[in-house]
């Protein structure tokens, strides 16, 4: 796991750029750093080590073929290196045991035909010095993030963080476009356009390629065409017992690791079925650390849940608590490492698990992220009658964002948003969208920003892009029935929970923030809302709309706070810096 960085064409030839682009993104691996350049000064190559495997300076990136032709800039895990690994020992002397080298190793033999072959997450920069040409890679559903700014005089500067591609001169220049969408519809990570102007993201499933400044992006993966528009025939005790079998190979590759490997938990279905698997995988997995949050909240804590679900096992629990005086301080660091708006106090959350993860020297933890889209977990998937803006945010009837509170010429720049539906199928479409687009895209993002600000890898075996294939194929009466989702997975799940473990009530909500914003924290967000109409109103916002609707959030009539923390998380972009540009 690392933070990557690479400069192509000119730029690469100023000697101090790759290396403030690589001390920006220290913290996604505080255990190395490196740089190459081109002789010629083409391009040069940055990288941060997290080390995972193999913790010998043998891992070290930016890393070459033994000819030196070819020099590797990855951020991920490949989990059946060992396996590419025996089938390329014929062709490859191997310096090394990390999954760096047979990754190298099988672009070099196979080229991006490789691509096929990963079970894992990854996004790399692979640069050929002989013919001058980069290959930039992003994993299937875009776990591991990759930007870029492609200037006009050629030069492509690339880097896993957005911080690192502002500390190398890109200018801090906010894309009102992505704003618009974003406060109008809730929309963000649904497109390349990122908060900041000029400013992409490689989509998930996409390559990269340049050469002499010329640039080419195009897909090499799409779940839509993997699975085809037929769901599964097959019967239905096959399915299921193929995706049990993947659902253990799964999180049995996800223990590769050579320091400690944790668990996420909270009291549903999905981490039941996650702490069932690891106890199935045996060894030192089964004492690994567990690790949830809590507010503190009965109404919103699983912590009784999963004390249950632990009861009967040998695995160590640490309870992270997030209490609403840290949320100011906390809230401006972590906006501090996502660059762009991130999810609200669940995120801030995750961010204090990850702190005490890496405090208790669990570097590696394993969630159940991922289940909802495969099996239809939300409520509206069932609920056809719930309008579309209110898929934004899980578990509310009423619209979570405020349009009436922009300005009518600001408004009207944000991009309407109307995804493929490949499979002529409300279902699978919502599914393929919230995959593809919406709910997926933003939640790893935002998981992966405060897992790698704490220096840790966050593993999600439910991901393997096997399972989500096999889930997407099955007809939508084995995903809901009786007006629930994850019907099939429920029946598994039967048989791989060991009794006496119960999962908690769907909750759409894990903590307070409609509460705690109307309260304890009511103060601060009307700070970061004052800065947020101080930045941006007469402008984006209609200053007197944002005060009725703060008026009318605070006196209890709403009820969902999703308009609420977009205003704060403009003020949160004022308050980090200058006032950013139009």
């Amino acid at each position: 796991m690392c933070g990557i960085a690479g400069i192509f064409g000119p730029w690469a030839r100023a000697p101090s750029l790759i290396e403030a682009m690589v001390e920006s993104q220290r913290h996604r691996g505080p255990d190395d750093s490196g740089a190459h350049r081109d002789p010629d000064g083409t391009a040069a190559l940055g990288a941060n080590r997290l080390s995972i495997l193999d913790l010998s300076p043998h891992g070290r990136q930016p890393m070459s073929d033994p000819e030196g032709r070819f020099w590797l800039a990855f951020n991920g895990e490949i989990y059946n290196y060992r396996e590419l690994r025996s089938e390329l020992e014929a062709h490859h002397r191997f310096r090394s045991q990390s999954d760096t080298e047979v990754l190298l190793a099988a672009l070099v033999r196979w080229g991006p035909a490789c691509l096929d072959r990963l079970i894992g997450m990854f996004a790399f920069l692979l640069w050929d010095e002989k013919e001058k040409r980069l290959l930039a890679v992003r994993d299937r559903f875009g776990v591991k993030p990759l930007y870029y700014h492609h200037r006009t005089d050629g030069t492509l500067l690339a880097a896993s963080e957005i911080r690192a591609l502002h500390a190398a001169g890109v200018a801090r220049q906010a894309d009102p476009v992505t704003w618009a969408s974003y406060l109008a519809r809730g929309l963000h990570d649904h497109s390349q356009r990122t908060f900041w102007e000029a400013i992409r993201t490689l989509p998930a499933g996409h390559l990269l390629e340049w050469r002499g400044g010329d640039l080419r992006i195009k897909r090499w993966y799409d779940l839509a065409e993997r699975i085809g528009p037929e769901p599964d025939t097959s019967p239905i005790g096959e399915a299921r017992e193929r995706y049990r079998e993947l659902l253990a190979e799964s999180v049995g590759l996800r223990f590769r690791s050579d320091v400690p490997v944790g668990i996420n938990l909270s009291g549903g279905l999905d981490s039941s079925t996650l702490l069932a698997l690891v106890q199935r995988t045996g060894g030192a997995a089964r004492e690994a650390r567990a690790f949830t949050f809590v507010t503190g909240d009965p109404d919103y804590d699983e912590l009784p849940y999963v004390e249950q679900m632990l009861a009967p096992t040998r695995h160590p629990l640490e309870v992270c608590r997030l209490s609403p005086d840290e949320v100011p301080e906390l809230a401006a660091a972590v906006h501090e490492h996502q660059d762009e708006p991130f999810g609200g106090l669940p995120t801030l959350a995750y961010a204090r698990l990850f702190e005490k993860a890496r405090e208790a020297g669990v570097i590696v933890l394993l969630d159940g992220q991922g289940m909802d889209e495969q099996w239809a977990g939300y409520d509206y998937y069932a609920r056809p009658q719930i309008p579309a803006e209110a898929h934004a945010v899980q578990g509310t009837r009423q619209s979570p964002v405020r349009p009436a509170c922009l300005v009518p010429e600001f408004g009207a720049v944000a991009q309407p948003f109307g995804p493929p539906a490949p499979f002529g199928e409300r279902l699978r479409d919502l599914q393929y969208r919230d995959c593809r687009f919406t709910k997926l895209p933003r939640a790893l993002r935002f998981n992966d920003r405060v897992s790698m600000r704490a220096s840790c890898e966050l593993r999600e075996p439910f991901l393997d892009h096997r399972l989500v294939e096999l889930a997407f194929r099955q007809p939508a009466e084995r995903k809901i029935r009786d007006g629930e989702g994850k019907w099939l997975l429920r029946e598994l799940a039967r048989e791989l929970v060991p009794e006496g473990l119960v999962e908690a009530p769907k909750r759409p909500v894990q903590t307070p923030q409609r509460e705690w914003l109307r309260g304890p924290l009511r103060g601060w967000a009307e700070e970061m809302i004052g800065l947020a109409l101080d930045l941006r109103g007469g402008q984006w916002l209609d200053r007197d709309a944002v005060r009725r609707e703060w008026q009318s959030f605070c006196g209890g009539e709403v009820d969902n706070s999703f308009f609420v923390w977009q205003w704060i998380s403009l003020g949160l972009t004022y308050r980090r810096s200058a006032p950013i540009r139009p």
